[in-house]
């Protein structure tokens, strides 16, 4: 990277990263709020549950949506647009009373979500990095996400202990507009090639959905959503349930977490922090080696440590290792899969092609969530829909295997 490239380039990198970790502290949290909620009104787990996961369905709707925007009107607009919408969704949920109420405003709060969060922000960072760090800076700008999700649960923790959830949602509309105090950073990037930029949208679209390469990329981005949102909406409550009692001479009690309502907060937050070491080091490792077998071998990794996870008796020191583990892999696709985009497809459209294949990860999402409160409903705990997050693991790890990993052949009348 050259001094001028890297002058510009750090900027856009540091406002790219805060503005994804205040994203990702406030939708991290989602999952502590499960039992208060369910618990105020009397509602069954699976209409707290649908309300996650049409917001998770939204968030990937609009990914695709608020990709093409920045491309067009700009990357500023869109991320306003979206810290807008965030924080008007959250306002509004909190003032919810009946699960429709609270479902319809979820879907404020996704698109919000998606204006202020992977699609558009990997899209700016991709962009202003050069070709031999992109793979790098892509895993940096995701590792900033996972540093908020570190403080976003146990911070939700906190602030329930003191005041009531609607009162803790109106405190997080607040802080999603700290996001517009790092517009100033994302200045004007490196551009696309000539060639790129002489494509029209609907060209490279077209081109995309009939690779089946980039058929494979996005069905194998759906486990990854069902996973992470499962774990992030439910993997609080299914520990407070289903996790064995807290030594009160252990090393745990001794950090002050003496309940299991506390370990799940705490749980999610170790994820973050083990994630902002394996988010960078997915990025490395993606500069230098084949980013589909990569991929391959982190799906591979977590459907051994779930399978594990499940058959063995939930005690809190396994809870903890699961949690670091899980968190080493945790979002490590993400550079991975957004960095095989802009190296098959090019920089031009990295937002909306990128934001189609993040549409994937969040119909995962939505079933993960949805699922995990419809089947808790019905059998009482969480061992099912665990076992088909299993399964679409190890779907993923297969299908990525066959993907053409190589700068896709323009027609000739634009290569010309």
């Amino acid at each position: 990277m050259s001094r001028d490239s890297a002058r510009l380039f750090t900027p856009v990198l540091i406002g790219g990263s805060m503005i994804l970790m205040i994203n990702f502290a406030l939708r991290a949290s989602f999952g502590v709020f499960q039992i208060p909620v369910a618990e105020d009104f009397g509602w069954p787990r699976a209409d707290f549950s649908l309300a996650i996961a049409v917001q998770n369905l939204a968030w990937g709707i609009g990914q695709p949506v608020f990709g093409a925007l920045a491309e067009r009107w700009g990357d500023r607009l869109a991320i306003i647009l979206g810290a807008a919408l965030y924080s008007l969704g959250l306002v509004m949920t909190a003032l919810a009373t009946t699960p429709a109420g609270m479902q319809v405003w979820e879907i404020a709060v996704g698109f919000g979500i998606a204006g202020t969060g992977f699609g558009v922000i990997l899209a700016i960072v991709g962009r202003a990095a050069s070709d031999e760090n992109r793979s790098l800076a892509l895993g940096i700008a995701t590792a900033a996400g996972s540093a908020g999700q570190v403080i976003g649960a146990p911070l939700a923790e906190g602030l329930l202990a003191v005041l009531p959830w609607q009162q803790v949602f109106i405190v997080f509309a607040a802080l999603v507009m700290l996001v517009l105090l790092f517009l100033p950073m994302l200045r004007s990037t490196r551009p696309a090639s000539r060639h790129e930029i002489e494509e029209s949208l609907g060209t490279v679209l077209k081109r995309a959905f009939t690779d089946p390469s980039y058929l494979m990329i996005f069905a194998g981005f759906f486990s990854c959503g069902y996973q992470l949102a499962f774990i992030t909406a439910h993997f609080p409550a299914m520990i407070t349930e289903m996790c064995g009692p807290i030594s009160p001479d252990g090393g745990l009690a001794a950090l002050g977490i003496t309940t299991t309502s506390a370990l799940g907060a705490v749980a999610i937050g170790l994820i973050g922090m083990a994630n902002i070491a394996g988010s960078i080091l997915a990025g490395w490792l993606g500069n230098r080696y084949s980013r589909k077998y990569l991929l391959a071998g982190v799906y591979t990794l977590r459907t051994l440590l779930a399978a594990w996870f499940i058959l063995t008796p939930i005690t809190p020191t396994t809870v903890v290792v699961f949690s670091l583990a899980m968190g080493s892999l945790w979002l490590a696709t993400v550079p991975l899969t957004s960095g095989l985009v802009a190296y098959i497809y090019g920089l031009r459209y990295m937002g909306t092609l990128y934001g189609f294949v993040f549409l994937s990860h969040q119909l995962g999402s939505f079933l993960g969530v949805w699922l995990g409160g419809k089947l808790y409903d019905l059998y009482g705990d969480y061992t099912v829909v665990w076992w088909v997050g299993v399964g679409v693991g190890a779907f993923s790890a297969l299908i990525h295997l066959p993907v053409r990993e190589a700068p896709m052949p323009r027609p000739a009348a634009v290569a010309a």
